[in-house]
């Protein structure tokens, strides 16, 4: 009888002769370009390099493709390098017969099956695919190749270690979808409560706008002349990277009618809690990273600002508090406090895209659970995200808000679950978009108390960080805010 060959005895002998017809090869090209190609992609350095690069050109789309390859390789690479080699260990192969110029200089000692580095090339391709120009996306997709093919020729792996790894990062590059979704085409704004009218004057007079410098990167028309050129009656104070943001803004209110503020979600928060001191309308003038709460006003631009302050129409929103510090969109602990302060200390030599993309791929490789009270209840947990009025969306970083006056905070919690801990911080990351019950946490609460299990507590509200000792309360203040809305 005929002796039946396992499946999987079988690849091995196909993944062994394809390795061996490899090795006994010769290409003075490929020896030149494909070993110190396979060292720069050592823990994803050169992916950490291309994703600053991308975010450091100012284009949104650009910026956004990096930020999703950083999240689709924090998905990818722990899966291939910590589930997939756990599950298989398979040996690494015999490399007698492979050249020595071509040899990997570190042999890595971890087990084959699957490739991590072609986990991680293959999330950070199809996410840069699906987001970036074709220019773009095209030497980022051979790169990524010649990352996977450099591992079988360097001797470090099987090709069939080199395929699985690449499946594993294409199914992380898809998922990463999940996480951030594509902006709409169309923005919608949340619903508002009317205010009344604003006597306001049409050059601007009476109008006191602060505009962060740092902020508007992308924009061919710095915020301060915009406005200038606009409103040519307004007071124009500017906030450099050595002012005092909230001293600025308190100074600046106590002398306006309306507020403005130009720069992203953080001094427009700031700013919002000058106008709730001096009982002033608060404009927000989209100018920053993300604008999220200007977005949610219906102003995605500038000239939508200057048009709604023309117009004078008035509405009052919901803002969140954390003790006394003021909130607009969200607040969180764990691992979104951690993504922030992580890009806080990079910003500062990358550019806030840059680092933003930078900090996420770090971020899941060493995070830790945070130990906590909640309300009472003792917990360890790795994400929560509290939102100024109820998201639509599921998730640890939810967006989109249908309302600015429900009166609710929206709260959402991941809890540590008892598996490896990069695994874990994973699931944290993917157990709200994929509708994973265990361990996620969901409720609205008007107010409620967190409170440090040892040690400090950090949190971030708007893209802020703060660090305390203590217990600290959410609270809602319903419809505290006038805003000028839009026509």
């Amino acid at each position: 009888m005929k002796r039946r060959v396992r499946p999987l005895r079988s690849l091995g002998r196909w993944d062994r002769r394809a390795f061996d017809a490899v090795a006994a090869s010769r290409s003075r090209v490929l020896d030149a370009m494909l070993p110190p190609l396979t060292r720069s992609a050592d823990n994803a350095a050169m992916w950490g390099m291309v994703a600053a690069a991308m975010g450091a050109t100012g284009s949104r789309r650009m910026r956004r493709a990096a930020l999703r390859a950083a999240v689709s390789v924090a998905i990818a690479s722990p899966v291939a390098n910590i589930l997939g080699k756990q599950m298989f260990r398979r040996a690494r192969p015999d490399i007698t017969g492979v050249p020595p110029v071509r040899l990997a200089r570190h042999v890595p000692g971890s087990t084959a099956f699957p490739s991590g580095h072609s986990a991680t090339a293959a999330a950070f391709a199809v996410a840069v695919a699906a987001e970036a120009p074709l220019p773009v996306a095209v030497p980022v997709v051979l790169l990524a190749a010649g990352v996977g093919a450099s591992r079988v020729y360097t001797g470090v792996h099987y090709p069939g270690d080199v395929l699985a790894g690449v499946a594993l990062g294409v199914a992380g590059g898809l998922l990463s979808k999940r996480l951030l979704p594509p902006p709409r085409t169309e923005e919608v704004p949340a619903r508002l409560a009317g205010a009344g009218r604003l006597a306001s004057a049409p050059d601007g007079t009476g109008l006191v706008a602060v505009v962060n410098t740092a902020a508007g990167e992308d924009e061919e028309e710095p915020a301060d002349e915009a406005l200038r050129r606009e409103l040519p009656g307004a007071r124009i104070v500017r906030v450099g990277p050595d002012d005092d943001v909230t001293d600025v803004l308190d100074r600046a209110a106590a002398d306006a009618e309306v507020l403005a503020v130009a720069g992203g979600d953080g001094t427009v928060g700031a700013g919002a809690d000058a106008a709730l001191r001096h009982d002033v309308p608060l404009l927000a003038v989209p100018s920053g990273t993300l604008d999220h709460f200007a977005r949610a006003l219906g102003l995605p631009t500038r000239a939508d600002a200057v048009d709604a302050y023309r117009a004078g129409r008035l509405a009052r929103v919901d803002v969140g508090q954390v003790d006394d510090r003021t909130f607009l969109n969200t607040a969180g602990i764990g691992v979104y406090a951690e993504l922030v302060a992580r890009r806080e200390r990079l910003e500062k030599r990358l550019g806030k895209w840059a680092a933003l993309a930078v900090a996420a791929m770090r971020v899941l490789r060493d995070a830790e659970p945070v130990a906590c009270e909640v309300d009472g209840m003792r917990l360890r947990v790795w994400a929560m995200f509290v939102g100024n009025c109820r998201y639509a969306t599921r998730g640890v970083a939810p967006a989109r808000r249908a309302s600015l006056t429900d009166g609710l905070l929206d709260v959402r919690l991941v809890v540590d679950g008892g598996a490896h801990p990069r695994m874990r911080a994973i699931y944290a990351l993917l157990a709200g978009p994929l509708g994973l019950s265990r361990n996620y946490l969901e409720w609205r609460a008007h107010r409620f108390a967190v409170k440090p299990a040892d040690g400090s507590l950090r949190l971030a509200t708007d893209g802020e960080t703060f660090t305390t000792e203590s217990a600290v309360l959410f609270a809602k203040r319903p419809r505290a805010l006038v805003v000028v809305r839009p026509a």
